[in-house]
């Protein structure tokens, strides 16, 4: 099996040649056919005329009888009287057709055939032939005359279909040099002025592609700045703390100095745990695939998982969870965003404090509630805490920053809403919001 050609030029060269081809070969074979059917015809007609030109005169003038009787005349005169006598032959011929049918006919005659044309009056029968041979010559001339400027055109018709070929793919090859030239950080848009409408989706796509790629790019160079930055500063503390330990004067000191180091190490750690969560959530980052679940499960493991640290603190939990609330996401990154919430009400709560967590289904919406009696977060500032590596001045808790941020990026990437506000507990409500269970399901990960 012939392989289909991959380029688009060729495809239309192809085709075009193609269709030429045929539109050539059909064009030639009926011009062919009825140029030999029109000098058939013609050719009758000459026959006709001539014997009933003949009948209307009694005598063949002498001129006139030397002219039909040159060899280099086609046609062949012949005349009998009523009672089948010869009377007038142009040439004395053996193979002339002796046979006579009234109107135009075919006649075998001497291993020829002749096409006669006869005629009879009172006292003659007049009949003119022509060989079949000499007049499907002279009809195949005319054709192939006539069908020559077909044959004649074709190169040239093929010269412009490969020039309009061409022409009409140059709008494509420039966009493609247009985006041959560009480097890693050229991410400008494509020009769209003057394209076809053929092209004009193609570069409005790559347009929308290249403005994601520029803000997935922003937002990772803004990430690793940031995480460098953020990370400089505990890295450096944790340096401290360990010259201190080398320092230490004695063992008091060096038992503060372990405990001020493993704290540190302990922050350290949080911060590339919050810093790695982050990277996995990005757009474009790697996820597995959208699953359906039962989130009731998901946040009771996560709040599982951040038990220990309640408890260290002495702070309650109450979990009520309303099943089963399905929805279809990311399990790993719904369990991070359950697990931040979870773990910034206990983290920024009093010790001793309470920390309620509710699933439940509000109409056909699935909802994560997290409430604590904590100091809260005031109205100006719930929107600026989504901020990456934003921290509030009043809060004197350890943390990076990044907990409500994870969230948001979860949050955005079911198509879910993260509202904060005041909790009936008197301290910070948050709550998420997905969409209903029968609406689309999230995006996948190749979709950012």
């Amino acid at each position: 099996m012939t392989p289909v050609p991959r380029s688009i030029r060729l495809r239309l060269l192809l085709a075009l040649m193609a269709m030429l081809a045929v539109v050539a070969l059909v064009m030639g074979g009926l011009t062919y056919r009825n140029v030999l059917a029109e000098t058939e015809a013609l050719f009758d007609y000459q026959l006709r005329q001539m014997a009933l030109s003949l009948r209307d005169q009694g005598e063949i003038p002498s001129s006139q009888a030397s002219a039909l009787a040159d060899e280099q005349f086609d046609f062949v005169v012949q005349i009998w009287s009523v009672d089948g006598r010869s009377i007038y032959a142009t040439r004395d011929h053996p193979d002339l057709p002796a046979r006579v049918f009234l109107g135009l006919a075919d006649v075998s005659a001497g291993g020829r055939t002749w096409r006669t044309f006869s005629v009879a009056t009172r006292d003659r029968v007049i009949q003119v032939a022509q060989p079949v041979q000499i007049r499907r010559q002279l009809a195949v001339n005319a054709a192939l005359r006539s069908v020559l400027p077909i044959l004649l055109l074709a190169p040239v018709m093929a010269g412009v279909a490969w020039w309009l070929v061409a022409a009409t793919l140059a709008p494509l090859q420039r966009v493609a040099a247009e985006v041959r030239e560009r480097g890693e950080r050229w991410l400008q848009p494509l020009p769209a002025d003057g394209l076809p409408s053929e092209v004009s989706p193609l570069v409005t796509a790559l347009n929308a592609l290249l403005q994601r790629l520029g803000a997935s790019l922003d937002t990772q160079r803004a990430f690793v700045a940031d995480a460098a930055h953020e990370l400089r500063s505990p890295l450096t503390a944790l340096k401290l703390q360990l010259q201190w330990l080398q320092r230490a004067p004695d063992e008091a000191a060096r038992a503060a100095a372990i405990t001020s180091l493993a704290e540190g190490i302990d922050r350290s750690t949080r911060l590339v745990e919050q810093l790695l969560a982050l990277a996995r959530i990005e757009p474009g980052a790697p996820q597995s695939p959208a699953e359906d679940l039962e989130l009731g499960e998901l946040v009771r493991q996560a709040v599982a998982d951040t038990a220990p640290y309640a408890v260290s603190r002495g702070t309650r939990f109450e979990l009520a969870a309303d099943a089963p609330v399905r929805l279809r996401g990311h399990p790993a990154a719904l369990a991070v965003m359950a697990r931040n919430l979870a773990d910034n009400a206990v983290r920024y709560s009093p010790p001793g404090a309470r920390v309620a967590v509710q699933v439940s289904m509000d109409g056909p919406h699935p909802t994560l509630v997290v409430e604590d009696d904590g100091p809260g977060i005031p109205e100006a500032e719930r929107e600026r805490v989504f901020d990456r590596f934003y921290r509030r001045a009043d809060v004197t808790e350890a943390g990076s920053g990044l907990g409500l941020a994870i969230v948001q990026s979860v949050a955005q990437r079911h198509g879910a809403q993260v509202r904060l506000g005041p909790s009936a507990l008197g301290g910070l409500r948050a709550e998420v919001r997905f969409p209903a269970v029968d609406g689309e399901a999230p995006s996948s990960p190749a979709s950012g």
